[in-house]
Order: C-alpha cells, then sequence, then structure tokens
C-alpha cells in the first residue's frame, strides 16, 4: 500500500484562527488559544499519523510589520514556512482587510506548491459577503483553492482535510508513526503558563514577558516544575506578583491545574518573576528564549 506524508504550512495574519485550526487539524490541543493577538511566537509541528498517511501541520506565528527584534524572529518563523510547505495553507477570515500584509500575500502567491486559501470565521458573514471576499481573494491569490471555514463551529474543516490529504505527495513518514510533535514537554508547560498570563493580564503584561522552564522534574508521585517569567521593566514584575503575591499566587494555580491535564499527572508548580531589561530587543535572550534562526 502506498503511503502519503507531507509538511502543511498555517500561515495568515495575527488572530485569524490558526492555532483553532491547527488543533482541529491535529485532533489535540498544542497550540495555546486567546483572543489576544500573536499569540503563538514559535513555529509548533502538530503530526497527524494514518496507517497511509502522515500530515505534519505547522502553526505559525501571525504575520506583521515588526516593531522589535522578537517580532523580526516570528516573522522569520512564518516565512521559513512557506520554504518548507509541500502545501500552504493561507489562512484569513471575515473580519479582516483582504489586502493586509500584501508583501507577505505576494510570497504566498509566488509559491511553487499547491496553496489553499482558507476563509475562516464564515458564521459571521453573509452569503453576499463571502462571495464579495471571495472575488477579492480571487485577484489577490488566483491560484489558490478557496475553502470557506469556521473552525470554531467545525465547519467544512474534514472536507479542507480531505483535499490536503489529496494533495499530499507520496513518501515514507518524516518522523516515527507514534510522534505528535517536535517540541518538548517542557515548552508546552511554558506555552501554558504563558496562555495564563495572557489571559489574566492586561495591556503590555503578556507581550512583554517570556516563560522559561528552569526544572522539569518526574518523581514516582508527581512532576516538580520550576519556572522563571521574564519581563521587560521593573513595573512589570510588581504587576505581575501583585499585591502581596496575590496575583502569581492565582496564576500558579491555574497553571498547575492546566499542566496537571496536560501531562495527565500531579504537578508541584513553582514560579519566579526576573527582570530581563528589554529582552524582546535583545540578541542573548532572545537566542537563549529559542528564537534565533
Amino acid at each position: 500500500m502506498s503511503h502519503k506524508a507531507g509538511f502543511v504550512s498555517i500561515v495568515g495574519n495575527p488572530n485569524v484562527g490558526k492555532s483553532t485550526l491547527m488543533n482541529l487539524l491535529v485532533g489535540e490541543r498544542l497550540s495555546i488559544i486567546t483572543s489576544k493577538a500573536q499569540t503563538t511566537r514559535h513555529k509548533i509541528l502538530g503530526i497527524v499519523n494514518k496507517e497511509d498517511h502522515q500530515l505534519v501541520f505547522s502553526d505559525t506565528p501571525g504575520v506583521l510589520e515588526p516593531n522589535y527584534k522578537l517580532q523580526e524572529s516570528m516573522l522569520k518563523f512564518s516565512k521559513s514556512a512557506l520554504i518548507d510547505a509541500d502545501i500552504i495553507l493561507y489562512l484569513t477570515d471575515t473580519v479582516e482587510t483582504a489586502a493586509k500584509n500584501a508583501d507577505f500575500i505576494k510570497e504566498v502567491a509566488a509559491a511553487q506548491v499547491p496553496v489553499l486559501l482558507v476563509i475562516n470565521k464564515v458564521d459571521l458573514s453573509t452569503q453576499e459577503g463571502l462571495e464579495a471576499l471571495t472575488d477579492q481573494w480571487k485577484t489577490l491569490l488566483p491560484n489558490a483553492e478557496i475553502y470557506p471555514v469556521s473552525a470554531l463551529h467545525k465547519f467544512n474543516v474534514d472536507q479542507l482535510y480531505q483535499r490536503i490529504l489529496e494533495l499530499t505527495p507520496e513518501s515514507p513518514p518524516y518522523f516515527d508513526k507514534d510522534a505528535l510533535t517536535d517540541k518538548p514537554e517542557r515548552f508546552f508547560v511554558s506555552e501554558i503558563i504563558r496562555e495564563k498570563i495572557l489571559l489574566y493580564y492586561q495591556k503590555e503584561i503578556p507581550y512583554s514577558v517570556e516563560v522559561v522552564v528552569e526544572e522539569f522534574k518526574e518523581t514516582p508521585k508527581r512532576v516538580n516544575i520550576s519556572a522563571s517569567i521574564h519581563v521587560a521593566r521593573d513595573s512589570q514584575k510588581g504587576i505581575l506578583i501583585g499585591h502581596q503575591g496575590k496575583a502569581l499566587k492565582k496564576l500558579g494555580t491555574e497553571a498547575r491545574r492546566a499542566i496537571e491535564t496536560f501531562l495527565d499527572r500531579k504537578v508541584f508548580l513553582q514560579l519566579y518573576v526576573k527582570v530581563s531589561k528589554d529582552w524582546r530587543n535583545q540578541d542573548n535572550f532572545l537566542k537563549n528564549f529559542g528564537y534565533d534562526q
């Protein structure tokens, strides 16, 4: 029996539903999801293994004009996904302006692999609005096949998956058939903590933090985890900790519960807050945090 395998890159602007769609296609919650833009910072692989195929989906940061070095690195992740792909899913939605980030769209249009233009959130549009939007995208990406979906309501996602499979080349698997992702458990623990920060803190705080797991030690009874939350300024440290440490305690409780669900193990979690001055523009910090290319 022939076997198919390929890399499927999901790219697009911030907040259009890339992480939600990948989690649906993979069938596991790998990428964190919040209503805030720039939630995804790294390229995260989610691997689907079936007897006759292996699809390697790649969730990428939202495309934006960089304001600091961290965002420059995030843009590199998105652009590299175009090069690595056997199939490109360019995800947009019914809310955003079609021609936003026109330069990146031109790179997608120039790709030498199949492009599927996925219009998400069709539940928020009318038939007339969707038809008008489709006409705009036919001009911007003339060679792309267009798939209207609602990732939130799982509309048309199965049909999209089947089309991806049809376009996937014949190949042996690229990863072990029991692999789910290329990232270690420590990475997802740090992402869970960062997700809680995105949910519970406002304004600049979520975008100014990076989470590093310093210790991940498994014992017969539980997993002992120690993590540092790096902030860019002294004032942000005080906000994260809160009055008498209450905000940090709440963060730790919520993160621990989510990590226990993810690992299916009891967890002891310790959180520390460190000031790493202007880390988003410092090459040494970005390299240590895994943002170097």
